[in-house]
């Protein structure tokens, strides 16, 4: 490994810095990971000729050791989890005993559940692709035309399908899918460190479902699960699954060379920022620019952007720039995001994987295990949340073993500072474990409500749903009457399912269809807790290439219409927050001093106004808005200091005027917030904060960072028991970011509902320095 700048192994990326000096560079660091052999073994003596003949047929001529370690363990009957390197062919470990066990017997059933559809149709083609007669594998997602419905119902032995699915059709209707239930050998469950969050709490519920109805026909499903590499999967897999699970870690695949570069764009010349401040040229940016020039090179080239919008300009800006120096490429180079028609996705995924696309900027949506081969390089502008993510997106390149460019291009923001400046936290940091919790009574309530349409709840139910966490909830969802309790359990009383009315992805359970005001044609849709901040009145909208801008959102109705348009700008919402304390569940207090808590709060926000930026950076201008106020009841860490503290010149004390004390909170609210994600498998969008030189409960000065999911997600508990090398983190990106007075880098957020007023710098470092200074002295009460 190295991290020399000046000559780097990768002539792809050495051609991308030409004409660079040093000095100039925009790469941080540059680490080189050597290639690495497979080590094969034979086949398990299970496997029937028809099996090895067709695996051998599609290219594998042998497996490599962790697969067959996992078939072994699947085979045999134990749950279990394969977390190996992205293209390590996990698939093959979970596909042996499946495809084994429906050729031993005609009649066994299995179920497939992948986080994206995309991902199930890749698969489902590749077991297709083996021609092993009997199998008789099937989708079964929102795109299954009705007419195909009733022949998987009646006849498919393989079922490919989500959760989501699983939830609104087969759970509520288990009755009419009770032949492939009672005959259920195996559910496999791919990509599982996807499942966090509010997500992964739903998620893990809905599997303890599955449980008690496959128990009703008397089946018991072997759970085999594949994840990437992540910290502790088989205690991940157990708690997600509630069944134990063995884990099967050691990757024996081989590997082509790569080369992993850290990019910091450089700051822009003359152009400032929100009051003032300098700002860097975007990472959506210098990912297009990058796309293009790779793009031009012949290097197939897979972009990561944040978000759909993001995907869109960055494809859009690639083949601007490509248009001067090689137009014959400009039609190479496409978008990939969620929200895209079915037709729309399945022609972009086929044209990238027959190399008709040189160049796609995607969002996570083509992060996880759709298999696309030959690619040379990928970006990944801004740091994606966790290190599971980046080295899932990472691993997309070098499919066939060859050497691969990687490149991650920080955004303006804090936790991408930090990282491409402490290039340790990134290559020697342990990977995450994945952090849900179905204790948590905003998914419970909902979860028991759908399992009791289901089938009676028994007090046994009750251990396998959710333990001493489940009988509360039961008792209020009794009392509401949405429940009644007879002498053999809980049953359902409300006649219709509950199933439609719950989210299992955490939102609302609404979708606002974008509709194209002068043709009437639907364009996509987006869910109803986030339109306001994306498709408010006067929000630039992307849709393959082409711009439009919101004329009317009507969230009853679940309909913004647009018109087009191709402005010069997009657009950014801005929101306001109010938090108030509902319960405290964890305190410390330091002295008279300090105190850190994490509790239960009511967070009420409101997006207030958007701002107007060019595609460098620059802010036109923020524009009023006046959208519905939303209110949450969630989890929040916070800390407070004493006046004596924060305003006193005693020996530990911050000294602060008065008069700066607002802004120093709110700069070192702003940069924790960035930070969180590097402690917690979150991203920035998922959390929030507040912070007050007065506040109304704690009656002190305080800094709150809370979930942005009901219940809460586990954010801001891992924020408690990680205070200390969190806010040391923060403290640390501020000091050491180059600005002179606070900048997106280090204090400024995106989404301040202030707009980024009052802010300052040297304050909040200041404030840091003073909480760290007594937290770390250990004297807690």
């Amino acid at each position: 490994m190295t991290s020399e700048l000046e000559a780097p192994d990768s002539p792809t990326l050495r051609r991308l810095l030409m004409g660079r000096s040093t000095a100039d560079s925009p790469v941080t660091h540059v680490r080189e990971m050597p290639a690495r052999a497979g080590v094969t073994v034979p086949w398990p003596e299970w496997t029937g000729p028809e099996l090895r003949s067709a695996l051998t047929a599609s290219g594998v001529r042998l497996p490599w050791s962790h697969q067959v370690e996992m078939a072994e363990l699947g085979w045999s009957g134990r749950h279990a989890v394969i977390a190996t390197g992205t293209a390590s062919g996990k698939s093959l470990g979970y596909q042996l005993p499946v495809l084994g066990a429906l050729q031993a017997d005609p009649r066994a059933t299995a179920l497939y559940l992948s986080p994206t559809k995309a991902l199930g149709v890749d698969q489902l083609t590749t077991i297709g692709e083996l021609g092993i007669e009997g199998i008789r594998a099937a989708a079964f997602t929102g795109d299954t035309p009705m007419v195909e419905r009733d022949w998987v119902k009646a006849h498919s032995r393989w079922i490919f399908t989500n959760p989501d699915m699983l939830h609104r059709n087969l759970l509520p209707n288990h009755e009419r899918w009770s032949h492939f239930f009672r005959r259920l050998r195996y559910v496999v469950i791919d990509e599982c460190h996807t499942y966090r969050g509010l997500f992964g709490s739903h998620v893990a519920l809905l599997l303890r479902r599955l449980r008690r109805v496959t128990a009703r026909y008397r089946a018991e499903p072997i759970f085999l699960l594949a994840s990437a590499t992540v910290s502790d999967p088989a205690v991940s897999a157990t708690r997600l699954t509630g069944v134990d699970c063995v884990a099967v870690t050691e990757d024996n695949s081989p590997r082509g060379s790569r080369t992993v570069a850290l990019w910091e764009p450089p700051l822009l010349e003359d152009l400032t920022g929100e009051n003032g401040a300098p700002v860097r040229r975007s990472a959506g940016a210098e990912a297009a620019g990058l796309l293009a020039d790779l793009v031009a090179q012949g290097t197939r080239t897979l972009a990561f952007v944040r978000s759909r919008q993001g995907a869109e300009l960055t494809a859009m800006q690639a083949g601007h720039q490509l248009s001067f120096v090689a137009p014959e490429l400009v039609d190479r180079v496409a978008a990939y995001r969620g929200g895209y028609l079915p037709e729309d996705r399945r022609r972009l995924e086929a044209a990238l994987n027959s190399g008709e696309l040189l160049g796609v900027a995607a969002t996570n949506a083509l992060e996880l295990g759709v298999d696309v081969s030959g690619l040379d390089a990928v970006l990944v502008a801004g740091f994606p949340g966790t290190l599971a993510s980046f080295w899932q997106q990472a691993g997309r390149a070098g499919r066939a073993g060859e050497h691969a460019l990687i490149v991650l291009i920080a955004r303006d923001d804090p936790l991408d500072t930090y990282l491409v400046h402490h290039p340790k936290a990134v290559f020697d940091r342990p990977v995450e474990a994945t952090v849900f919790d179905p204790g948590n009574p905003y998914v419970l309530a909902p979860q028991l409500a759908c399992a009791a349409a289901e089938l009676p709840i028994t007090p046994d139910d009750l251990t396998l749903l959710g333990g001493d966490d489940a009988r509360p909830v039961v008792d209020r969802l009794v009392a509401d009457n949405v429940l009644r309790k007879r002498p053999r359990g809980w049953y359902w009383t409300q006649g219709s399912s509950p199933h439609g009315m719950v989210d299992i992805r955490g939102g609302d359970g609404v979708q606002v269809a974008v509709v194209e005001g002068d043709t009437g044609r639907l364009l996509g849709s987006v869910d109803g807790e986030s339109a306001p901040a994306h498709v408010h009145p006067g929000a630039v909208y992307l849709h393959q290439g082409e711009s439009f801008v919101v004329d009317h959102l009507d969230l009853q109705e679940g309909l913004a219409l647009v018109h087009r348009e191709n402005p010069e700008w997009n657009t950014m919402a801005r929101s306001s927050t109010e938090v108030v304390v509902r319960e405290v569940l964890k305190h410390r207090r330091y002295g008279d001093a300090v105190s850190v808590a994490l509790g239960e709060v009511e967070v009420t926000s409101q997006v207030v106004g958007y701002l107007r930026r060019l595609p460098n950076g620059v802010v036109l201008d923020q524009v009023p808005l006046d959208m519905p106020a939303r209110t949450l009841i969630t989890r929040s860490v916070w800390y407070t200091l004493s006046d004596e503290l924060l305003y006193g010149n005693a020996p530990g004390g911050a000294g602060l005027d008065p008069a700066r004390a607002p802004g120093a909170l709110h700069a070192a609210e702003h940069a924790a917030i960035g930070l969180l994600p590097l402690f917690a498998t979150c991203d920035r969008w998922d959390i929030g904060g507040l912070s007050t030189v007065l506040h109304g409960d704690t009656g002190e000065a305080s800094v709150f960072v809370h979930d942005g999911h009901p219940g809460g997600a586990g954010f801001a508990d891992r924020g408690y028991s990680a205070l200390v090398p969190w806010l040391a983190a923060t403290r640390e990106t501020i000091a050491s970011c180059e600005c002179p007075a606070g900048c997106p880098s280090c204090v400024q957020s995106p989404k301040c509902g202030n707009g980024n007023e009052p802010l300052d710098k040297a304050g909040s470092v200041v404030v840091l320095d003073t909480v760290l200074g007594i937290v770390r002295g250990d004297g807690a009460e």
